[in-house]
């Protein structure tokens, strides 16, 4: 039986095992000599850490010529909201151009390449398919590939990295958040999606980056990683980081999932669900949630602070069962559904088997075989114990 331990916001599972756990940005003996005399690009932003300090500021204070700076979305240093478009601009404490990725262009350009000669990509994943930072990677592989620019990669566990889960996305839904043909929760790291992404030949006209993945090490798909920093400005603690994959679905409803509060997708609710008790009241919070949904107005919901903890068998799985019963209480609202909905499930398939009042067991019955095929793929991308 795995001992479940809290840790400040975190929750970590299991304990004595995860502090042996190295990220590939951590073992510096294995790349420095790759970066020696070379002109660095570097895709990055505040949770690409090493032992506590940006890996910018790492490879600066090591000799390496790092020449620009790219960021995803939520930025580079500090954080933007979801889905705030981002400008370039300047280090202040570098000097350093950055380059945004969510901005104008998803994807960096030739000028943007053209005086580089290597790109490492070091990005904290959470290992679900609608948070945009593998978009990102795919992008940039594809740049970096028509360019004859490699690639270094440096891996990081996957906190959501033990199980796969959800329905597959299907080619009609193609987004910025759902690019490629996996579930939902795809249990991968970001490396091994990246092996992914070339093998599958997912970039334009198959296309492949050369691309060097630094691996974790002492990893393991079987453990639960802590997130040494936020990976993104909602999502505050591992028990909403756990969470995520089944309340971002919220995002596609007319429900709030908590942006405003202190406890993002830990709760969700709406105004007029009357049925529950827990109240919360969204506000705006600079740099998290500015003009959150009903800003200003008592929600009523439920309230999943720490149920990963109380209840360790919510982890493994995504939890359709708060969202089938919202729509049983409210989904009377034609306005219940918005036109997100289908891109973050990847399908319309699963909001027409929620109207049609199906139980939770038998929608995921209808994604198994689906499921088993991209266990097939996956298996010959891993890079690690599963």
């Amino acid at each position: 039986m795995l001992r479940f331990k809290a840790v400040g916001f975190f929750l970590l599972v299991p304990c004595i095992l995860l502090a042996q756990i190295r990220p590939g940005a951590e073992r510096m003996d294995q790349y420095l000599h790759l970066l020696k005399g070379k002109r660095v690009g570097i895709i990055a932003n505040r949770a690409s850490v090493v032992n506590g300090m940006n890996i910018v500021d790492t490879l600066l204070l090591s000799g390496v010529k790092v020449q620009k700076i790219f960021s995803p979305e939520h930025g580079f240093r500090g954080f933007v909201e979801a889905g705030q478009n981002i400008e370039n601009f300047s280090d202040p404490q570098t000097g350093l151009p950055v380059i945004s990725l969510y901005g104008n262009s998803k994807k960096p350009t030739v000028n943007d390449l053209k005086d580089l000669d290597i790109m490492i990509f070091d990005i904290q994943d959470v290992g679900v398919r609608f948070f945009t930072y593998i978009s990102t990677l795919t992008c940039v592989m594809e740049a970096c590939a028509e360019n004859h620019l490699p690639m270094i990669l440096l891996d990081r566990p996957n906190p959501n990295g033990f199980y796969i889960d959800g329905p597959v996305l299907e080619f009609g839904y193609r987004s910025f958040i759902g690019m490629h043909p996996v579930p939902i929760v795809y249990g991968m790291t970001i490396g091994e999606y990246a092996g992914m992404v070339n093998g599958q030949g997912w970039l334009k006209g198959g296309i492949r980056c050369k691309i060097t993945v630094i691996r974790n090490d002492k990893y393991s798909h079987r453990y639960r990683y802590m997130l040494p920093a936020k990976p993104s400005p909602n999502l505050f603690s591992m028990n909403a980081v756990y969470l995520y994959p089944s309340l971002c679905l919220f995002e596609g409803t007319m429900m709030s999932v908590g942006r405003g509060t202190l406890f993002p997708f830990e709760v969700f609710g709406h105004p007029d669900w009357k049925s529950c008790s827990f109240t919360y009241v969204p506000k705006g919070i600079q740099d998290v949630s500015l003009h959150p949904l009903y800003e200003g107005l008592p929600c009523l919901g439920i309230d999943l602070r720490g149920i990963t903890l109380a209840h360790p068998e919510y982890l493994g799985s995504i939890q359709l069962s708060w969202l089938i019963a919202a729509y049983a209480d409210l989904g009377s609202n034609p306005d219940f559904f918005n036109d997100y909905f289908d891109k973050l499930a990847g399908t319309s398939k699963l909001k027409n088997q929620i109207i049609q009042g199906l139980p939770e067991e038998e929608i995921k019955k209808t994604w198994q075989n689906d499921l088993a095929r991209f266990k097939q793929i996956r298996s010959k991308y891993l890079l690690y114990p599963d």
